[in-house]
Protein backbone atom coordinates (compact mmCIF):
# COMPACT_ATOMS: atom_id res chain seq x y z
CA UNK A 1 0.00 0.00 0.00
CA UNK A 2 3.22 2.33 1.05
CA UNK A 3 4.37 1.66 -2.71
CA UNK A 4 0.98 2.37 -4.08
CA UNK A 5 1.18 5.49 -2.39
CA UNK A 6 4.07 6.77 -3.49
CA UNK A 7 4.09 5.75 -7.21
CA UNK A 8 0.41 8.08 -6.99
CA UNK A 9 2.42 11.06 -5.28
CA UNK A 10 5.46 11.09 -7.79
CA UNK A 11 3.10 11.35 -10.42
CA UNK A 12 1.49 13.63 -9.33
CA UNK A 13 4.26 15.73 -8.92
CA UNK A 14 5.86 15.02 -12.59
CA UNK A 15 2.29 15.99 -13.47
CA UNK A 16 2.42 19.25 -11.94
CA UNK A 17 6.43 19.63 -13.07
CA UNK A 18 5.13 19.27 -16.80
CA UNK A 19 1.73 21.19 -16.54
CA UNK A 20 4.19 23.64 -14.81
CA UNK A 21 6.99 23.97 -17.62
CA UNK A 22 4.16 23.99 -20.33
CA UNK A 23 2.08 27.18 -18.79
CA UNK A 24 5.48 29.04 -18.52
CA UNK A 25 6.33 27.92 -22.14
CA UNK A 26 3.02 29.32 -22.87
CA UNK A 27 3.40 32.16 -21.08
CA UNK A 28 6.76 32.75 -22.84
CA UNK A 29 4.87 32.35 -26.31
CA UNK A 30 1.78 34.90 -25.67
CA UNK A 31 4.55 37.57 -24.43
CA UNK A 32 6.67 37.25 -27.48
CA UNK A 33 5.59 39.50 -30.62
CA UNK A 34 8.77 38.34 -32.24
CA UNK A 35 13.14 36.74 -32.46
CA UNK A 36 15.64 37.01 -33.73
CA UNK A 37 18.79 34.48 -33.81
CA UNK A 38 21.61 32.34 -35.32
CA UNK A 39 20.73 29.21 -36.21
CA UNK A 40 22.59 25.82 -37.42
CA UNK A 41 20.30 23.56 -39.69
CA UNK A 42 20.87 20.09 -40.76
CA UNK A 43 19.25 18.24 -43.86
CA UNK A 44 19.89 14.51 -43.88
CA UNK A 45 23.54 15.20 -43.92
CA UNK A 46 24.14 18.64 -45.03
CA UNK A 47 24.47 21.08 -42.63
CA UNK A 48 23.87 25.05 -43.19
CA UNK A 49 24.14 28.27 -40.69
CA UNK A 50 22.49 31.35 -41.03
CA UNK A 51 20.76 34.21 -38.81
CA UNK A 52 17.01 35.18 -39.02
CA UNK A 53 13.94 37.11 -37.58
CA UNK A 54 10.36 35.76 -36.68
CA UNK A 55 7.71 37.93 -36.69
CA UNK A 56 4.30 37.05 -35.74
CA UNK A 57 1.87 36.16 -37.56
CA UNK A 58 3.13 34.26 -39.90
CA UNK A 59 6.39 36.53 -41.23
CA UNK A 60 9.95 35.28 -41.04
CA UNK A 61 13.28 36.79 -42.88
CA UNK A 62 16.72 34.08 -43.29
CA UNK A 63 19.61 34.92 -44.84
CA UNK A 64 22.06 31.72 -44.62
CA UNK A 65 26.34 31.97 -44.51
CA UNK A 66 26.94 30.38 -47.69
CA UNK A 67 28.47 31.29 -50.75
CA UNK A 68 25.48 31.16 -52.81
CA UNK A 69 23.44 34.82 -50.53
CA UNK A 70 20.34 31.85 -49.84
CA UNK A 71 17.41 33.76 -48.17
CA UNK A 72 14.11 32.91 -47.13
CA UNK A 73 11.35 35.32 -46.27
CA UNK A 74 7.44 35.11 -46.02
CA UNK A 75 5.40 37.71 -46.06
CA UNK A 76 2.58 36.17 -44.03
CA UNK A 77 1.21 34.20 -47.36
CA UNK A 78 3.51 33.11 -49.36
CA UNK A 79 7.27 31.33 -48.80
CA UNK A 80 10.39 32.47 -50.98
CA UNK A 81 14.05 30.63 -51.02
CA UNK A 82 16.05 32.27 -53.36
CA UNK A 83 19.95 31.49 -53.55
CA UNK A 84 22.21 32.58 -56.51
CA UNK A 85 23.35 28.91 -57.17
CA UNK A 86 21.87 28.22 -60.61
CA UNK A 87 19.74 31.25 -60.32
CA UNK A 88 16.86 29.14 -57.92
CA UNK A 89 13.87 31.06 -56.84
CA UNK A 90 11.17 28.93 -55.37
CA UNK A 91 7.85 30.14 -54.34
CA UNK A 92 5.24 28.40 -52.19
CA UNK A 93 1.85 29.18 -50.25
CA UNK A 94 2.99 29.34 -46.75
CA UNK A 95 -0.18 27.62 -45.91
CA UNK A 96 1.37 24.41 -47.76
CA UNK A 97 4.32 24.17 -45.57
CA UNK A 98 5.63 23.08 -42.34
CA UNK A 99 6.97 26.85 -41.17
CA UNK A 100 2.74 27.57 -41.53
CA UNK A 101 2.74 25.95 -37.82
CA UNK A 102 5.72 27.19 -36.38
CA UNK A 103 5.09 31.44 -37.71
CA UNK A 104 1.46 31.27 -36.61
CA UNK A 105 1.87 32.27 -32.61
CA UNK A 106 -1.97 31.34 -32.24
CA UNK A 107 -2.14 27.80 -33.55
CA UNK A 108 0.96 27.02 -31.63
CA UNK A 109 -0.40 28.48 -28.05
CA UNK A 110 -4.09 26.63 -29.06
CA UNK A 111 -1.93 23.32 -29.99
CA UNK A 112 0.20 23.19 -27.00
CA UNK A 113 -2.33 24.06 -24.73
CA UNK A 114 -4.22 21.40 -25.76
CA UNK A 115 -1.54 18.43 -25.85
CA UNK A 116 1.16 16.58 -23.57
CA UNK A 117 4.58 17.61 -23.97
CA UNK A 118 7.59 15.31 -23.30
CA UNK A 119 10.86 15.95 -21.31
CA UNK A 120 13.75 15.06 -23.58
CA UNK A 121 17.40 14.50 -22.71
CA UNK A 122 16.53 16.32 -18.89
CA UNK A 123 17.15 19.88 -20.46
CA UNK A 124 14.58 19.88 -23.27
CA UNK A 125 10.58 19.88 -24.09
CA UNK A 126 9.08 18.74 -27.06
CA UNK A 127 5.55 19.18 -28.46
CA UNK A 128 4.78 17.51 -31.39
CA UNK A 129 2.30 18.90 -33.59
CA UNK A 130 0.63 17.73 -36.81
CA UNK A 131 -1.37 19.38 -38.93
CA UNK A 132 -2.20 17.84 -42.59
CA UNK A 133 0.68 16.80 -43.67
CA UNK A 134 3.09 18.49 -41.59
CA UNK A 135 4.55 17.16 -38.69
CA UNK A 136 7.16 19.66 -36.53
CA UNK A 137 8.47 18.61 -33.41
CA UNK A 138 8.99 22.08 -31.13
CA UNK A 139 11.77 21.94 -28.63
CA UNK A 140 11.45 24.42 -25.57
CA UNK A 141 14.70 24.72 -22.69
CA UNK A 142 13.24 23.49 -19.60
CA UNK A 143 14.64 26.18 -17.66
CA UNK A 144 14.22 29.77 -19.67
CA UNK A 145 11.27 28.43 -21.49
CA UNK A 146 12.99 29.50 -24.63
CA UNK A 147 11.95 27.77 -28.05
CA UNK A 148 15.47 26.42 -29.24
CA UNK A 149 14.72 24.67 -32.48
CA UNK A 150 12.40 22.27 -34.09
CA UNK A 151 12.33 19.22 -36.71
CA UNK A 152 10.16 19.03 -39.85
CA UNK A 153 9.76 16.44 -42.38
CA UNK A 154 9.35 17.72 -46.02
CA UNK A 155 7.54 16.17 -49.04
CA UNK A 156 10.52 14.59 -49.50
CA UNK A 157 10.49 12.82 -46.40
CA UNK A 158 13.52 14.88 -45.44
CA UNK A 159 13.89 15.13 -41.88
CA UNK A 160 15.28 18.80 -41.17
CA UNK A 161 16.19 19.75 -37.91
CA UNK A 162 17.15 23.44 -36.68
CA UNK A 163 18.66 24.58 -33.50
CA UNK A 164 18.17 28.49 -32.70
CA UNK A 165 21.01 30.42 -30.07
CA UNK A 166 21.75 33.81 -29.35
CA UNK A 167 17.72 34.87 -29.13
CA UNK A 168 16.44 38.30 -28.84
CA UNK A 169 12.77 39.17 -28.13
CA UNK A 170 10.51 41.46 -28.63
CA UNK A 171 13.36 43.88 -31.03
CA UNK A 172 12.29 47.00 -33.18
CA UNK A 173 11.75 44.99 -36.49
CA UNK A 174 12.53 46.67 -40.12
CA UNK A 175 9.05 45.40 -41.48
CA UNK A 176 10.63 45.68 -45.28
CA UNK A 177 12.40 42.13 -44.42
CA UNK A 178 9.34 40.73 -45.24
CA UNK A 179 8.99 41.84 -48.41
CA UNK A 180 9.17 38.84 -50.70
CA UNK A 181 11.87 39.01 -52.90
CA UNK A 182 11.51 39.05 -57.18
CA UNK A 183 12.89 36.51 -59.38
CA UNK A 184 15.92 38.62 -60.58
Amino acid sequence: MKFFFFILITFFFIGNSFASIKNKILDNLKETKNITFNFKQKIEQEEEMGKCVIDYPKKIYCTYIDKYNKVLVSDGNSLVIKSNKNRQYYRYPLEKTSLNILLNKQLLIENISKIEGKILNETHFVFSIKIENNLVNIFFDNETFNLVGWQTEDIYQNRTVTFIYDLEYNKDVDKNLFKLPSMH
